[in-house]
Formats: C-alpha cells, sequence, structure tokens
C-alpha cells in the first residue's frame, strides 16, 4: 500500500479557499491524504490520475448516466483517488441519491465546490499548503535521522534507537529481531488489556508462514483489534537482502502517516546498520575458529600445537571430553533459498543459543554449506545431553528455519588432542548418511559394518568384492527378467526362513528353494555356508552403497 505525503480533506475544507464549499458524502474519508490537485478535462482522466490526487470537475463533465456515474465514482475510489471536488450548480440541482449513498457506503469523499470559484483559485493554495507541509515533513524526518546518527556515532542500543521511533511516532511499537534474538515493547500509557490484544498480534502475524515473513517490503493493513479498525505498518529490518526483523506500530493514540513511514525506514535502516556491525564482529570471530579448528583437527603436529596453545582462549579444557559434530545444510526448495534466513553466521548464533540452554560448553563454526561443532563434557554423562542438543537442532531447524540438515557425531575422546579422531569420524559418517538411510542423524558409533564398508580409503577393494559376489547376479537378472537379487534380499530379512519368505514374495515355497538353487549356480555361493551366507550379505549392502553414490 503506497504511502502519500499531504493534507487532508478535512484540512481542505478548513481553507479559506474552500469557505463555500461542502462534503455532501464519503465523510468516512475526511482523513484521506491530499497529495495533488487534478482537472477532469475529459472522460480518460483515469487513466491518468495518481493516488492521493483530489479530482475537480463539473456536473457537466459527467454524463446523465446513472450507471456510469456510479462506476467512474466506484473507479475513482479503487485509484486511491483522495477525493472528488464537483460543480454541481448551475449544470444540476443535486447529484443523485444513489451516488451519495455510494459514495458514503465506500467512504469516498465529494465535496460540492461553490460554483462561482474558479479551479485555479483552489488548486493553487492547496498545492501551497501541501508544499509547505511537506517541507515542515522533511525538517522533521531530517531530525530524527539526526538523532539516530547521533545514537550511532556514541556507540548507542537498539533500545535507544527504539525510543526515538516511538518518540516521534507516538504509537505503541513492538520490536522483534532473529539476530541478536529479542522482542522489544514500546507501549507506554495503553491499557493492558490492548497491550495483549497487540502482542498476539503480532504473533499472528509470524504464524502466517515464512514466504509473508520474508518478505522485503512494507507490510500496511487494518486490523481488527478489540472490535476497532486500527492501522498497522510493519516494517523489515533488512541486511544483505534478508529479513532479520522487524518494526511494528500501531495507529492506536494517532493516525500512522508519511512522517511515521519515514521515520520507521529510517530506523530499520539505522538498526540495519547496527546488524551488520554484529554480523562483521562475528565473521572475524568466525574466521579466527576455522583457523583453530582447522589447526587443530591438522596433521601436521606444529599445526596443532599451535592451536592446543589456544585452546583456553575458547574454554577448552586439555582433559575433558570432547565429540566433533557437522551439519550439512540444504534449504528446503529453491523458493526457500531466497526467502529464509540460512546465513551460516546467523546459523551458527543459533545453535550457540541451543548449546548454551543445554548446558553444553563448546565452540561453533560456520561455513559455506556446513556448520562444525565442537562440544565438551566434564564428565562421563554426555550421551544424553547430546542426544537432547540433537533433539533440539532438528525442531529448530525443521519448524522455525526451514532448513533441510544432515547431523554427524563422532565419538566422545577423553583429551583436546585426540579431537582429531572423532573430527574424521563425524566426516566418514556425514559422507555415508546418504547411502545408509539413517534419517537426518547420524552417530559414528551406530554405522556397524558401514564404517568400513564406507571407508573411502578402500573403496576400489569394496567395490572389487562386490563384483566377485552380487554383480553377476544382478547382471542376470537384468539380462533375464528374474528377481534373484530381490529373493536374497528377502532372504535375509526373513532370517532365512523360508515359509516367510514364500509370504513376503507372494511366492510358492518351491519357487522359493528352485530361486535359492539358482543363485548357488551364478555365483557359486551357498547361503546355507556360514562364509558365503556372510559374503552375499555384505555384497548386498555395497551393492546399496554403489547404487547410492551413482
Amino acid at each position: 500500500m503506497a504511502r502519500q505525503n499531504g493534507i487532508t480533506i478535512e484540512d481542505v475544507l478548513n481553507m479559506e479557499c474552500m469557505k463555500n464549499c461542502k462534503i455532501i458524502a464519503g465523510h468516512g474519508g475526511l482523513k484521506n491524504t491530499v497529495s495533488r490537485v487534478n482537472i477532469m478535462a475529459d472522460m480518460d482522466i483515469l487513466n491518468w490520475v495518481s493516488q492521493g490526487e483530489l479530482l475537480l470537475t463539473t456536473a457537466y463533465s459527467l454524463t446523465n448516466d446513472l450507471e456510469f456515474q456510479k462506476r467512474f465514482i466506484l473507479d475513482c475510489s479503487k485509484k486511491n483517488l483522495a477525493g472528488l471536488g464537483i460543480k454541481i450548480y448551475p449544470y444540476k440541482e443535486k447529484l443523485d441519491d444513489e451516488i451519495l449513498k455510494l459514495a458514503d457506503e465506500i467512504s469516498f469523499p465529494i465535496i460540492e465546490l461553490y460554483y462561482s470559484t474558479p479551479f485555479s483559485e483552489i488548486m493553487t493554495p492547496i498545492f501551497k499548503e501541501i508544499f509547505n507541509k511537506q517541507a515542515i515533513l522533511l525538517q522533521r524526518v531530517e531530525s530524527v535521522h539526526e538523532n539516530l546518527m547521533n545514537i550511532m556515532l556514541k556507540g548507542g542500543s537498539i533500545e535507544e534507537i527504539l525510543d526515538v521511533v516511538q518518540n516521534n511516532i507516538k504509537n505503541p511499537i513492538v520490536l522483534k529481531l532473529k539476530y541478536p534474538e529479542k522482542v522489544i515493547y514500546k507501549f507506554n500509557d495503553v491499557d493492558e488489556h490492548i497491550k495483549n490484544k497487540l502482542i498476539k498480534n503480532c504473533d499472528d502475524f509470524y504464524n502466517r508462514g515464512i514466504s509473508k515473513i520474508n518478505e522485503r517490503r512494507l507490510h500496511e493493513s487494518v486490523e481488527k483489534i478489540d472490535n476497532k479498525n486500527i492501522t498497522r505498518m510493519i516494517m523489515p529490518i533488512v541486511v544483505k537482502d534478508s529479513v532479520y526483523g522487524h518494526i511494528f506500530s500501531w495507529a492506536v493514540n494517532t493516525p500512522l502517516g508519511g512522517f511515521d513511514l519515514s521515520v520507521l525506514e529510517i530506523s530499520s535502516t539505522t538498526m540495519a546498520l547496527e546488524i551488520l556491525k554484529l554480523l562483521s564482529l562475528r565473521e572475524a570471530e568466525n574466521r579466527h575458529r576455522i583457523e583453530f579448528v582447522d589447526d587443530l583437527c591438522s596433521n601436521d603436529n606444529r599445526r596443532r600445537e599451535k592451536a592446543l596453545s589456544k585452546a583456553n582462549v575458547y574454554n577448552l579444557n586439555r582433559d575433558d571430553l570432547y565429540c566433533f559434530a557437522s551439519i550439512k545444510l540444504k534449504a528446503c526448495n529453491k523458493r526457500l533459498i531466497k526467502e529464509s534466513i540460512i546465513d551460516n553466521l546467523y546459523l551458527t548464533y543459533i545453535i550457540e543459543e541451543t548449546l548454551e540452554k543445554n548446558n553444553i560448553n563448546g565452540i561453533v563454526i560456520g561455513k559455506t554449506d556446513k556448520i562444525d561443532i565442537i562440544l565438551s563434557f566434564k564428565n562421563n554423562n554426555y550421551n544424553k545431553k547430546i542426544i537432547e542438543f540433537k533433539d533440539r537442532i532438528s525442531e529448530i531447524f525443521s519448524k522455525k528455519i526451514f532448513i533441510d540438515f544432515k547431523i554427524a557425531f563422532g565419538r566422545c575422546y577423553r583429551g583436546i588432542e585426540k579431537l582429531e579422531k572423532s573430527f574424521q569420524e563425524s566426516q566418514k559418517a556425514l559422507n555415508a548418511i546418504n547411502i545408509i538411510n539413517y534419517g537426518n542423524t547420524i552417530f559414528y558409533d551406530n554405522m556397524g559394518i558401514y564404517k568400513i564398508l564406507c571407508n573411502e580409503n578402500i573403496k576400489e577393494e569394496v567395490e572389487d568384492f562386490y563384483f566377485l559376489t552380487i554383480h553377476r547376479l544382478e547382471e542376470y537378472d537384468l539380462k533375464k527378467s528374474t528377481e534373484f537379487v530381490k529373493t536374497l534380499k528377502a532372504y535375509f530379512e526373513c532370517n532365512g526362513n523360508l515359509k516367510k519368505m514364500s509370504e513376503s514374495l507372494f511366492t510358492h515355497y518351491n519357487t522359493i528353494l528352485y530361486r535359492l538353487q539358482r543363485i548357488k549356480e551364478i555365483t557359486g555361493m551357498d547361503v546355507e555356508k556360514e562364509e558365503d551366507r556372510l559374503n552375499l550379505q555384505i555384497g548386498l549392502k555395497i551393492m546399496n552403497i554403489i547404487s547410492k553414490r551413482e
């Protein structure tokens, strides 16, 4: 909804040039803002009018067609004109009652202009008044800007910026920031009952879905609050093309106009600069953390010793228990890539908050598409804390930030010198998580035989093993359209119980026996023999790994 700066219809009617004029319909639009004045010279004028214009005309320009007149009034309202000034006499005695009734219903002001007053004597004073009003507005805006800049230069807080906003807007204000995470209410003398209504109205905005929340534009609407229609403005705080928060204001005490919009815009930009400053500091801290962790997990002894000497700086005790975790990030879809805050610096802040709330010591490092976390524990009671941390991260990422993620945990080791082992384990687990269908969380300890099968260092030997076991069977199925691989999978899923296999595959018992015999002939391996059975089962797991890699 665009905002025009100017004077109201009510102000216009109080001017000397309008002393013989009167409003005859649409009294509900007396607060409409007049930003310009235009004259209707022909019937196509609505193709060139602008929002906020006061349109001057004569009844002569309006045909006697009542339906045309109704459409004209409706079109003027849809174009968001401030109102319509008409010289009715001497062309007509009065406007039709249906036209006046329609104008009242849609709150579109119709002013009867005095017949002998030239349009020029109306336009010039109104334009002059608008110009004076805008000049005053400009001075007030400049004053607000100066106050905000002084706060910034003195190293003032976001709270001080918000005080300037409320002192000028003189209406209830709410600030909601995602980073740094905080909510500030400025209600002053507003009744407690209305306060609660406004807070709920604010919360309702955030419950409408991420698409609305992350629009980088002013949200202006009329809200039903305590059975009253109240104008609400919501100004987003945009940093690096992402929305980091909103400033809310409601027209509870005074109407919200062009000046209020300017104040919200300036304060939003000022807060964005403050947030950008904080993000720059975090960026610098993050770079140091990346260097520290890279050195700590390096195979180079000199780099590791250098990092160990700095461990106390990050509040890491050399003799504590340590676990390394890695989170791989991916936005849920292309729309959310553009709309969500997926800046890793913001996400590291969220994870740090989660660590603090779960009483876990550690450091968080944001990278391009990944976040690394060092978890530190004083005693052996760490499993429960890790599970609670994992559950909380899952909830935040899936329900609040809308990001797909995979998180992998290495094992816990006593002594920071062994963190490199946990780091290597977490990376192996992260690489394997999509292959072995562990959902979005994997613990290296729970990988079983996949610790070996997913090891990149022996990838060639693992694939050779597959070719010696299952590959021939898979090729046979493709050529002959048989289901021997499926049968072999069912054999292990049913723990070798042929009756269960028959039921599972909807196949006759004798057919199962025949298929197992053919598997033996094709592969040269017998499921009745323990070693062959193990080799075939491992071969199936490798087949699954190879198919996922492809």
